[in-house]
C-alpha cells in the first residue's frame, strides 16, 4: 500500500487552472483579447497550483504563440494537453513542459467526449509515453474511471492518470452514487499501483467536494467552468471560490470517501 503523506495523498488537492477556454473566447473574435497568458497570472495570483493548456491539433483555442509565452512568462508547472501524434511530441519535447497529459482527440468533438483506450491503443500510446519520459516530462494519461484502464496505464509505464469525471457531473439521480464508486475504486487502485492520480473534466461548485473527499485523488484540473464563471465574479474570485469548496471536500474525506 502506497503511503498517502509520501505521495501528498489525502492532504491538500493541487487545483490546476485550464485557460483553454479564454483562448475560445479570443479567438472567437480574433486579435488579442482576452490573453489566455494574463489569465494565467491571474490563475497563479488567486492560488493555482499549476496551468493546464491543450494544444489541439485544428488550433481551435490554444495557439503555439500561447504555448512559447506560456512557457517563457509563467512560474507555475505547465501541464500540456495533448493528442498523441507525432506533431504534438515534438513540441513537448521541444519545450519540456512540467508534464503532459495524452488525451483522445476528435476534429468533430465540441469538447473531449471520453478517455483514452489504453488497452485499444497500448502499441501506438507505448512509443509517445516512452519518448515523453525519456525527455525528462511526466506523463499523465487521461482515462476513464475504468480498473482495466488504469491497470493498463500502470503497465505503459505513466507517471499518473487523470480520471474522467464528466459522466459523474453530467449523472442524476441513484447514477451520481454510481458514478462516484466507479471514481473511488478506480482511485483506490491507483494507489494500489502507486500511479498518481488526479481528476478533471466538468467539474463545478455543485461537484467537486464529493470527488474532493476521495482521499487517493491529489489534483484536479478545471478550466470551463472556472472561465464561465468569471463572467459574472470575475476569474480570480471564480478560482479562490473552487479552492474553498475542494478544500471543504477534503477536510470531509473519510478513508472510503464521503457518501452523497
Amino acid at each position: 500500500m502506497v503511503d498517502r503523506r509520501k505521495n501528498g495523498q489525502g492532504g491538500r488537492i493541487r487545483l490546476g487552472v485550464n485557460i483553454d477556454h479564454v483562448a475560445t473566447i479570443r479567438n472567437a473574435r480574433g486579435g488579442v483579447h482576452p490573453d489566455p497568458v494574463r489569465a494565467a497570472h491571474l490563475a497563479a495570483h488567486a492560488g493555482a497550483d499549476g496551468i493546464t493548456a491543450h494544444l489541439r491539433e485544428d488550433r481551435r483555442h490554444i495557439s503555439d504563440n500561447d504555448i512559447d509565452r506560456l512557457m517563457a512568462e509563467i512560474s507555475l508547472p505547465l501541464n500540456l494537453e495533448m493528442a498523441a501524434t507525432e506533431e504534438m511530441l515534438e513540441i513537448a519535447v521541444r519545450h519540456k513542459p512540467a508534464s503532459s497529459c495524452l488525451v483522445p482527440e476528435k476534429r468533430q468533438e465540441l469538447t473531449t467526449e471520453g478517455g483514452l483506450d489504453v488497452i485499444v491503443g497500448y502499441e501506438h500510446l507505448s512509443a509517445y509515453v516512452a519518448a515523453l519520459k525519456e525527455a525528462g516530462i511526466s506523463v499523465s494519461l487521461f482515462i476513464d474511471p475504468d480498473e482495466d484502464q488504469v491497470r493498463a496505464s500502470k503497465q505503459i509505464g505513466a507517471d499518473k492518470v487523470e480520471l474522467h469525471t464528466g459522466t459523474y457531473v453530467e449523472a442524476s439521480g441513484q447514477d451520481v452514487r454510481r458514478e462516484l464508486d466507479r471514481l473511488r475504486r478506480a482511485a483506490a487502485l491507483c494507489e494500489e499501483l502507486e500511479l498518481e492520480v488526479h481528476a478533471g473534466h466538468g467539474l463545478n461548485y455543485d461537484t467537486v467536494m464529493a470527488v474532493a473527499a476521495i482521499p487517493q485523488f491529489t489534483e484536479f484540473n478545471i478550466g470551463h467552468f472556472l472561465v464561465g464563471e468569471a463572467i459574472f465574479v470575475g476569474f480570480e474570485e471564480s478560482i479562490r471560490r473552487m479552492r474553498v469548496l475542494m478544500d471543504r471536500g477534503r477536510n470531509r474525506a473519510t478513508p472510503g470517501g464521503a457518501d452523497t
